[in-house]
């Protein structure tokens, strides 16, 4: 299927979008963009790219102030760190479900060819040691937009569905409010799941109002919830563009396509679904760029993939060695290709940062009736590279994402950093960006990273700690090369999931991860006194309601 084709421009978004031959995926070489040609590929350089068995967050320029969305609010000060020249604009793709060691750039021995993830990791800073705030999708994307830790909300454990109210408390600041306060053009274009409007139940036939427009999106084009999850329609701004008045059953458990049974709108088609999304968000940059060239933008991605239902689209079907999820990953990778593209063409390539990242770690399954693991069984393929779990789970391979940020001129190329990092950094970092610094009352748990994006070498980490948080609620902290557990099995999905432990036995883990990356020998005895210390901060984040330090 051709996403160019099949689908038609949503309102208020401008000229069709540019999208190329889906099989120009990318290249293996960076090159010079030049007309016509955007750092694509042709057809048979893609073949070579993929071989025969053949995914980011932008800052570019702004323009005027405008004034901040009804409820999001915050006093801002001036920044002791020196701002960029030029406002840029700022691309934040965040692919679903998508492991530490699935992009080649992250893992050598990967069965799934990424050749743009992996050029934009030639281009700029790939980082070793970002984690996600949660090992699942709802929190983390709680996390991204407002700064502050899940865990302090009412959302506990586990995720919200289609048919939640919307989660972000509308007086709070979030990177699209603030954005917009300081002249920037906002959109989120992809996968919402941070609930719809305030009834307990969403109603689809009334405005989902409070929504991205509320949170500082000037527009949203998307879908509620996890692809898996009704009611399947596409919404646009605040209301459905086809109301879900169909039903449609569950998905087949024994194939890559499952999904759960239930409402969906007349047309509606998974497999359409992130070529439509991606065909959406280069017509946001092509628009932007003729319309409103010297105000700058904020385009926050989340993408639907690669989590399930595995759809890959047909034009990257048998494209990876590992199967219909390698080949979602592949499909993920040609959308960012999509976007670099759409910014080149649009001369937009030098003042944008652009950000690659996941929400949680892979669950590394591929039919078997959607068991974990099963990806490996199948393919051989390891999802979490060296990593212990999966996503949900407590240890790195629930939450540790690749990142990959490129800002030419500013990032230096083909560098790598081992800074410990979370995607809660967001906002702090956007405002260092426009020289700003947060009110107390936002961003509780974001730290601003910028000066290792620029390459600075810092004296002492730019975090204290980094709190982590499993599907089920299990608490872990991250300081330096130790990291404590407070419980014992995984949280998550892996086996077992939440251990008892016997008399005498460690009641929690504690692995020193330069040793031992792999978490596998519990230390939680022999060093009693970092437990304590581990312990004793991660409750005074708790009870203090912040981790980033507060202004005098």
């Amino acid at each position: 299927m051709n996403p160019a084709k099949n689908s038609k421009a949503g309102k208020n978004i401008g000229p069709k979008a540019k999208i190329s031959d889906p099989a120009s995926l990318g290249s293996t070489k960076p090159r010079q963009a030049r007309p016509g040609r955007a750092n694509g590929l042709n057809r048979r350089e893609f073949i070579k790219a993929m071989g025969p068995s053949a995914a980011g967050l932008v800052l570019a320029g702004l323009g005027a102030t405008s004034l901040l969305p009804s409820g999001c609010t915050g006093t801002l000060k001036p920044s002791t760190g020196r701002p960029t020249a030029k406002k840029p604009n700022i691309i934040f793709i965040m692919a679903d479900d998508m492991g530490y060691g699935d992009l080649g750039c992250y893992n050598k021995n990967s069965k799934i060819p990424t050749p743009n993830a992996d050029r934009l990791a030639r281009q700029g800073m790939r980082f070793t040691d970002a984690h996600s705030p949660s090992a699942v999708c709802t929190p983390t994307r709680y996390g991204v937009l407002t700064g502050r830790y899940s865990w302090r909300t009412r959302l506990k454990k586990g995720v919200l569905n289609g048919y939640s109210p919307c989660l972000i408390d509308t007086s709070r600041m979030t990177v699209a409010s603030f954005l917009k306060q300081h002249g920037y053009a906002t959109a989120c274009i992809g996968k919402w799941h941070l609930g719809l409007g305030s009834d307990k139940k969403t109603d689809y036939n009334k405005p989902l109002v409070p929504g991205p427009n509320v949170l500082g999106f000037d527009y949203f084009y998307g879908i509620p919830a996890s692809l898996d999850m009704t009611p399947y329609c596409y919404i646009e701004n605040d209301r459905p563009v086809a109301k879900p008045t169909l039903t449609i059953e569950a998905g087949k458990a024994s194939e890559d396509g499952w999904w759960r049974a239930g409402a969906i709108a007349p047309g509606f088609k998974h497999v359409e679904v992130l070529p439509k999304l991606t065909e959406k968000a280069v017509e946001y940059i092509d628009n932007h760029a003729e319309k409103s060239p010297d105000k700058p933008f904020f385009m926050y991605f989340p993408l639907p993939a690669p989590h399930c239902p595995i759809a890959p689209a047909d034009f990257v079907k048998g494209r990876s060695q590992a199967g219909g999820y390698g080949d979602f990953v592949v499909e993920v990778d040609w959308t960012v290709g999509e976007v670099t593209k759409a910014l080149a063409r649009n001369r937009l390539t030098d003042n944008t940062l652009i950000i690659l990242t996941s929400d949680n770690g892979s669950p590394g399954r591929t039919k078997i009736n959607r068991a974990h693991y099963s990806i490996i069984e199948l393919y051989g393929h390891y999802p979490s590279g060296d990593l212990r779990g999966i996503k949900a789970d407590i240890w790195d391979g629930g939450h540790r994402e690749p990142f990959i940020a490129r800002w030419p001129g500013k990032i230096p190329p083909a560098s790598t950093s081992d800074e410990l990092i979370c995607l809660t950094d967001l906002l702090a970092t956007c405002a260092a960006v426009l020289g700003v610094e947060l009110p107390d009352n936002a961003g509780e748990d974001s730290y601003n990273i910028l000066p290792a994006l620029l390459g600075r070498k810092p004296g002492k980490p730019i975090r204290q700690a980094v709190v982590h948080h499993s599907s089920m609620g299990m608490f872990s902290i991250r300081q330096g090369q130790w990291k404590l557990i407070l419980g014992r099995g995984s949280g998550g999905f892996s086996s077992p999931k939440n251990y008892k432990p016997k008399p005498g036995e460690p009641t929690g883990q504690l692995y020193n991860l330069q040793d031992d990356l792999a978490e596998t020998n519990n230390l939680w005895h022999k060093h009693p006194e970092i437990v304590k210390r581990l312990t004793d901060l991660l409750e005074k984040y708790k009870r203090q309601g912040h981790s980033r330090t507060q202004s005098l």
